[in-house]
């Protein structure tokens, strides 16, 4: 009886308790800022056993060391996770209509420690009319004090973080970019000529946007501006970085030469000043796949004869000589920043008539690789077959030996001497 009676006490309990929700997918939504994507990610898969969301989120290929992951311990309500725009995996797109996109993949896992297969993948998108509306956040709301972040750096743009302890209100305060807001109202200047769009593209070697490629392969940047007659172009500090603030390399100088003629050459221009374009061999930092360009445009007036003039980059030029020059000016020119981005993975299919690959161990087509366990047993097999071989090889020469003395043993009526007495004779 108690043992019923306890049986059914735990039934009734068991019918009490409210069972969790099941099968309830998170819902993602997207705030695109300047700067940044705002996600907010609803109905995360709680803990069993507190009922809160203890996980992680983090772009797709950066979740090992990264600062672009954030962590959330029994975290109630919303998600929330701001990705920059110009790092963190993030990759930019322009469009044919002028604009440019950015997007990336984001993983939500429910666990702080472990990848397991609750976690979920989202594609993240974020359209801009054009780079500035992209970069720029409001004039009005330039001067706001930032707020404290885990990862500090002099561009906030460098870093992923977490929101969730920070309010609606503040984010919508915060770089928030208006698609209906008219372009250019923020920048009044003298100047009656608008200054030309600029645009950078990285194609690959079948003249298409490059996105993914691999070691080695041929790239090719173009920078252009808008097409028009008043302004020309000149390509300075271009650096490659790594998208996780740990490392960037200088490729272009501040005066138009190429830093080091193995990894990138030397621009060149068209006839007109309005493009430029160089190409090189692709190449990636050894922790991550996301490579990002970036280059500083200098514009010149076409009717200065030193605006049709190429850099000239043969010897050692005089670094700082060229700064100082270019502060003597009356004028500073005006410096439009570009920059784009893409995956390099490493390149693990190479050819195999490739003379000169370094990237697979080359090995016979008909070797046979076993492991040292395996060989040691097959030896020993071999040897034990090799030994019962000779033992046999030698009992039946033992055994036709032994057969040969025995029929050598009994008496023949032709041993000995033979003497036939009929046909003796003797004189």
């Amino acid at each position: 009886e108690d043992a019923q009676n306890w049986l059914s006490e735990a039934i009734e309990a068991a019918e009490a308790t409210p069972t969790p929700k099941a099968g309830v997918e998170p819902s993602v939504r997207i705030k695109c800022l300047s700067g940044s994507m705002l996600i907010t990610i609803k109905d995360a898969p709680p803990n069993h056993e507190t009922g809160l969301f203890s996980g992680m989120i983090y772009p797709k290929g950066l979740s090992k060391n990264s600062t672009c992951l954030s962590e959330y311990r029994d975290h109630v309500g919303s998600l929330r996770y701001k990705l920059p725009l110009r790092s963190c995996n993030t990759m930019p797109k322009e469009t044919d209509d002028g604009g440019i996109e950015f997007f990336n993949t984001i993983v939500l896992q429910p666990h702080l420690k472990l990848i397991t297969d609750l976690g979920r993948g989202y594609h993240v998108r974020c359209a801009y009319k054009s780079r500035d509306a992209a970069m720029k956040p409001k004039k009005h709301l330039r001067k706001l004090t930032q707020k404290p972040q885990a990862f500090r750096s002099d561009d906030r743009r460098d870093y992923g973080r977490s929101l969730d302890k920070q309010q609606d209100d503040e984010l919508d305060e915060e770089d928030v970019y208006d698609a209906n807001a008219p372009q250019g109202e923020e920048d009044v200047t003298n100047n009656e000529i608008p200054m030309p769009g600029c645009h950078m593209k990285i194609y690959n070697e079948e003249h298409k946007i490059a996105d993914d490629v691999r070691i080695g392969d041929p790239l090719t940047i173009v920078i252009s501006i808008d097409k028009q007659k008043v302004y020309g172009l000149l390509v300075t500090d271009c650096i490659v970085r790594d998208g996780l603030n740990w490392g960037e390399q200088r490729l272009v100088g501040e005066d138009g030469c190429p830093m080091d003629n193995e990894i990138m050459g030397q621009f060149n221009y068209t006839e007109d000043r309005l493009a430029a374009n160089v190409t090189f061999p692709a190449h990636k930092f050894p922790y991550t796949t996301s490579v990002y360009y970036q280059c500083n445009v200098r514009l010149c007036a076409l009717e200065d004869p030193t605006c049709q003039e190429a850099p000239v980059c043969s010897g050692k030029r005089p670094k700082r000589q060229t700064a100082v020059d270019s502060k003597e000016e009356d004028g500073m020119p005006a410096t439009i920043e570009v920059f784009s981005g893409l995956y390099v993975n490493e390149n693990d299919n190479a050819k195999e008539s490739d003379d000169d690959d370094v990237y697979k161990e080359k090995t016979l087509k008909d070797a046979l690789c076993v492991s040292q366990r395996t060989f040691a047993i097959a030896i020993a097999i071999a040897g034990l077959i090799l030994m019962l071989a000779v033992v046999a090889a030698v009992l039946c020469i033992m055994a036709r030996r032994s057969t040969k003395t025995v029929s050598n043993s009994g008496s023949s009526i032709y041993s000995g001497p033979y003497t036939n007495t009929a046909f003796s004779h003797s004189s």
